[in-house]
């Protein structure tokens, strides 16, 4: 039952995520303007990562003791490539 709970919460955020993007996509077809779709998928360069870190983080703390911490070290650092990786 402590996984549904988990599992729930990453499932909302991905469709909070979701939502947001649908919701920029429509206003950049709706304003066609290419600054402003500029300035939007700026906002959602933001976004992204912080909805990929609080969903790993979330998926994270549900495996807490049921996998190796190494193992989840080595996910953290993932996680933190793909930031890094990413970011400007």
């Amino acid at each position: 039952m402590q996984d549904d709970f988990y599992l729930k919460g990453m499932v909302v955020i991905r469709l909070l995520s979701a939502t947001v993007e649908l919701t920029a996509a429509f206003l950049m077809w709706r304003l066609q303007r290419l600054d402003t779709a500029v300035r939007i998928n700026g906002f959602l360069g933001m976004v992204g990562p912080l909805i990929l870190t609080t969903t790993m983080a979330l998926g994270l703390a549900g495996l807490a003791g049921k996998m190796p911490l190494g193992k989840m070290l080595w996910i953290g650092c993932g996680v933190i490539c793909i930031l890094w990786g990413t970011s400007r």
